[in-house]
């Protein structure tokens, strides 16, 4: 029976648009080559002489100059390889690992229906962004046009620009006017988050009232939300509107389609907490900028906003009160792992005495502001500063603390140089200008990181038996791996599941081809590849690296013993996980023992308790793996007699 695609849930395809990254996929078919901002090659769609093929990561399009072929990561794929759009998007589904949602025949009239409700709500919302525009221009508006241009300082082009309105203050006012006058069905306008059903379900009123209004648009200018700013003392001072078919706040981010375009021109994003600050930037021609809408930034919004600055820069600029210093370390956590990878830099920029970019450029010009977001420092700078902050380094307590934390925030750079740059860089803070106490606090906080990272790869911390323990329990593994495609989803499972990776050179390389193979041929025919195609693909792969092949051959070829060992492979599977670990947590105990043995007791009598505690629950686990697990070794398993019939099976 052919295999039939799908159809794909539209919730999947959106995903699958968000996640593609055109340059990724295009660099699989075409040369491409740098060239200022994007990138150009030969064309695939004619006979190109001279590169005249160009592609846009921040436009996510490409474009021929020559045969004006153009379109995005999905239209290149199809027209490429004359595949339909849904085999398209399912290979991208599975390549960029986005959950695949596919719509059953007798779904698809509900979801015909579901895109007919998108459009009807583009539709409402956007009669609503004109009701409001002109309510806000009546007399019952003069407040909120008041507050504006005068308090706001707004011009008339900005106010229009950012399609800006009110929301009049009677209880069903916009009900009267969308229900009653435009015959929109009741239940259309709720959806749209615009009215509420009243308690005890006697009639609905409207969600803004006596509200300053503010339209969120998606990146094609549609209004998908509003944001309402009360003109009195009503709280909540801004009120959102809620989770609909098309505003969805985490995934949102106000005004950036204005913003892109700029994003993209000087390859940095700001980002700021309220849309007042955004408007006001905007309107002072920092154009780049775009609002969190008041909720902490999330990955996926900020995930968002890299595909359009190829040097991956954001600038935090979130105000220097409580709640903004809040806001910027949540956006911080969020945000961390990218910033340790280096594949964000983060900024952050706080103005002085306080202020918010509003606030700050009603007193300064937009080159003052301009100048602040040069010279704003990189995020691991502006957190060492909070550290220390407020911190009398010579009370022994306090200088305690502010030690810790430092070495807990450079414990987990796991770029080397890095570290060392800001150890050095930390000592020289700590010591208040004390050259001598410079140079010893530099050992001592090298020692604290260290203690911090204790699950680094370093070699020197594994003795040569560790090291053969360890080569031949990974050997294991991939061998296993690579000649029973039956046991490798419990392969994985086990290592996922005890954190642990491959450590040795040469067999992670092995382990990152082999999981891009996977993905790249995986289809739901044929989830796993046999052993006979996974093996010639990876020899393949590795045929213009001799050294690593002759790493790697003795894995790919059998020999007696190593055939035996296929044929007790959950055995041998137990063993080399539990040796991995038991490695691991050698080298661990290793590390802190000599931490604790070289820590000033007196001194420091907290840091050497934590070494001690380290050192006893590595012994710990050490024991229950002894006991419980490593029950069968691979001494064991080499001197185990075997029956012969099984090892004739296998030759057979």
């Amino acid at each position: 029976m052919a295999f039939t695609t799908p159809r794909l849930h539209p919730d999947t395809i959106e995903a699958v648009k968000q996640r593609v990254d055109i340059v990724d996929v295009v660099s699989d078919h075409v040369v491409l080559r740098k060239q200022g901002k994007d990138f150009v090659g030969l064309c695939p769609f004619h006979d190109d002489k001279s590169p005249s093929f160009s592609v846009s990561p921040s436009k996510q399009f490409y474009y021929c100059f020559s045969c004006g072929a153009g379109g995005n990561a999905i239209k290149f794929l199809m027209e490429l390889g004359k595949r339909p759009f849904s085999e398209v998007v399912l290979d991208l589904a599975r390549r960029y690992q986005v959950p695949v949602k596919t719509v059953e025949p007798a779904q698809h009239q509900e979801f015909q229906r579901q895109l007919s409700l998108r459009e009807q709500l583009y539709e409402v919302l956007a009669l609503t962004t004109q009701f409001y525009a002109h309510a806000l221009h009546q007399s019952q508006g003069a407040a909120a046009l008041n507050y504006l241009t005068r308090s706001r300082r707004l011009t008339a082009e900005t106010i229009q620009q950012f399609q800006l309105g009110y929301a009049p203050g009677g209880w069903q006012t916009l009900y009267g006017y969308l229900v009653e006058q435009k015959r929109f069905p009741v239940e259309l306008v709720e959806q749209a988050g615009l009215i509420v059903p009243r308690q005890g379900g006697s009639g609905y009123y409207d969600r803004f009232r006596d509200r300053l209004m503010i339209p969120i648009h998606d990146l094609q200018g549609r209004v998908i939300g509003f944001g309402g700013r009360t003109l009195s003392d009503e709280q909540p001072k801004y009120l959102n509107s809620p989770e609909t078919e098309l505003f969805d706040k985490g995934k949102t981010l106000f005004a950036l389609d204005k913003a892109r375009t700029a994003i993209a021109k000087q390859d940095r994003a700001i980002v700021v907490e309220g849309y007042f600050d955004a408007i006001a930037l905007h309107a002072a021609g920092v154009t780049n900028v775009v609002a969190s809408l008041g909720t902490a930034l999330s990955l996926a919004q900020v995930k968002l906003l890299l595909r359009y600055s190829e040097s991956k820069q954001v600038i935090f600029n979130f105000d220097a009160d409580a709640a903004g210093q809040k806001a910027a370390d949540r956006a911080i956590g969020e945000l961390e792992a990218l910033a340790y990878r280096g594949e964000v830099q983060l900024r952050i920029l706080n103005l002085p005495a306080g202020k918010d970019p509003d606030e700050f450029l009603k007193t300064h010009t937009t080159a003052d502001y301009q100048a602040l977001v040069e010279a704003a420092p990189l995020w691991l700078d502006w957190q060492i500063q909070n550290l220390l902050h407020h911190k009398d380094l010579e009370q022994p307590d306090q200088f305690q603390q502010a030690t810790q934390a430092i070495a807990e925030l450079l414990g987990k750079l796991p770029n080397p140089a890095l570290r060392t740059h800001y150890i050095h860089q930390c000592a020289g803070l700590l010591s208040q200008g004390s050259a001598r106490l410079a140079v010893q606090l530099e050992q001592d906080l090298r020692t604290q990181v260290r203690g911090q990272r204790w699950h680094g790869r370093s070699q020197k911390w594994q003795t040569t038996g560790d090291r053969t323990l360890l080569e031949e329990a990974e050997a294991q593994l991939l061998r296993l791996y690579l000649h029973l495609p039956d046991y490798r989803a419990t392969i994985r499972t086990e290592l996922e599941t005890h954190d642990l990776e491959f450590s040795l050179s040469h067999h992670r390389f092995l382990w990152q081809h082999i999981l891009t193979l996977e993905a790249t041929h995986a289809s739901s025919a044929q989830a796993t590849l046999p052993a006979t195609d996974l093996i010639p693909l990876l020899q393949d792969c590795l045929s213009d690296q001799p050294d690593r092949l002759h790493q790697l051959y003795p894995l790919f070829q059998l020999e007696e013993k190593t055939k035996r060992d296929l044929l007790r492979a959950p055995l041998v599977i137990r063993a080399a996980i539990a040796c991995m670990e038991r490695v691991f947590c050698e080298k661990r105990r290793r590390h802190f023992l000599e931490l604790w043995q070289s820590t000033d007791w007196a001194a420091e009598p907290a840091l050497a308790q934590h070494y001690q505690q380290q050192v006893y629950l590595e012994n710990q686990r050490i024991a229950v793996l002894d006991r419980e697990q490593r029950l069968t070794t691979f001494a064991d398993l080499a001197q185990l007699p075997w029956i012969g019939e099984f090892y004739q099976e296998l030759e057979q």
